[in-house]
């Protein structure tokens, strides 16, 4: 591909105003480019809005981590992100996330992340409305927070128009085997539209390995309990907890199937809602009654990691998340704006590492299998 022409006179197509999508906006806007984003609903309509919003830099993976972190430092001078610890923990009997838990901490400290092993007693001590009489290992990152995901993206959309981009909200978006998106021709098309975004590319002849599935979400009534806990995954339940609304939210839910992106149900199922009931009584000693309860889509790739990058000449995508996008979307939505200027080669998550009908089964994306 011929090198990128000056961003004066760029052209720039973003396809989903998420926080990817609107991140990499704002950076290309504000380096002079000429940009255009299509947003088929409301901004933040879509997966970053229904976000969990839990951000942490605790990985093990040298790449994961340093993205992660550089995403906190943002929300950070943003003003975004309410500090807040992570702890996740086995609970007696799970012999195998205990000891995937002793494997990755140290890995996470090796990369330079604060997180260390907690003992029960010390996590009781702390948060005494956390049930922890059969909690077999549990370890704590420091550097983490929650951030209010629908506020923080189109805040975000606001800053990429304060810069020159021409939003067109309400505008869905389709491609052509031309690249064209609606008919208009543009330098570069930035595909960020989540679980829509292999359809969108598929259309152009550019087919991706990315299933989407769905996950769910609970929020109880407001109860005292929401400022005595912190932000919690339960390896064990597969479930996470965090403070939100003054309620307690629990997520995960997940459903390792395939679901059709244009056709799918966003109202959470009743067993989920009754499985947060018997959670909540394990993790806290209580249910609290509900106050609302939805579903949104994840996107999953053949190896867990997305996909990120020059899927062709001029088009770029970024999906695939396993559903942490939300928490890395400023990291990488700086990224992909720089790929696209020419400032940097492609991120890292190479679009075109499997082939493009490559199949693979679902895996959830909050594991400790990191």
């Amino acid at each position: 591909m011929s090198p990128a022409p000056p961003a004066e006179s760029m052209e720039v197509a973003v396809v989903g105003c998420g926080v990817v999508g609107a991140t990499a906006a704002v950076e290309l806007a504000e380096a002079g480019a000429d940009v255009t984003v299509f947003e088929a609903g409301d901004v933040a309509s879509g997966a970053s809005g229904r976000a969990a919003g839990i951000c942490y830099d605790a990985f093990a993976d040298s790449l994961d981590a340093e993205i992660a972190a550089e995403a906190l430092e943002t929300f950070r001078e943003r003003d975004a992100i309410t500090d807040c610890p992570y702890v996740w923990l086995a609970r007696a009997g799970d012999d195998r996330s205990a000891a995937a838990m002793a494997e990755h901490v140290p890995r996470m400290q090796k990369q330079g992340r604060d997180v260390e092993f907690i003992a029960p007693a010390d996590l009781d001590a702390r948060w005494p409305a956390l049930r922890t009489d059969d909690i077999e290992r549990a370890a704590i990152a420091h550097d983490a927070g929650f951030v209010d995901t629908g506020n923080y993206t189109r805040e975000t959309a606001q800053f990429a128009v304060a810069a020159g981009a021409d939003l067109r909200a309400e505008t869905p978006a389709r491609l052509d085997e031309r690249g064209r998106v609606n008919g208009e021709a543009f330098d570069a098309v930035v595909v960020a539209a989540g679980a829509q975004t292999p359809r969108l590319v598929a259309a152009a002849g550019l087919p991706i390995p990315v299933k989407a599935y769905r996950v769910q979400a609970f929020l109880s009534a407001e109860t005292p309990l929401s400022a005595a806990v912190p932000m919690c995954y339960d390896a064990t339940g597969s479930y996470y907890l965090r403070p939100r609304g003054g309620g307690l939210f629990v997520g995960d839910g997940t459903v390792p199937e395939a679901a059709d992106p244009t056709d799918w149900n966003r109202r959470a199922d009743e067993w989920f809602v009754e499985e947060c009931a018997d959670y909540l009584q394990q993790a806290i000693g209580q249910t609290v009654p509900e106050r609302r309860s939805w579903a949104g889509l994840c996107t999953a790739t053949p190896d867990g990691d997305p996909l990120v990058g020059e899927r062709a000449p001029g088009i770029y995508v970024a999906t695939g998340f396993q559903g942490h996008g939300f928490m890395r979307g400023p990291a990488i939505g700086k990224r992909l704006a720089r790929a696209v200027l020419g400032e940097s080669a492609s991120p890292a998550f190479d679009p075109n590492r499997f082939a493009p009908d490559e199949d693979f089964d679902i895996v959830e994306g909050m594991t400790l299998e990191e």
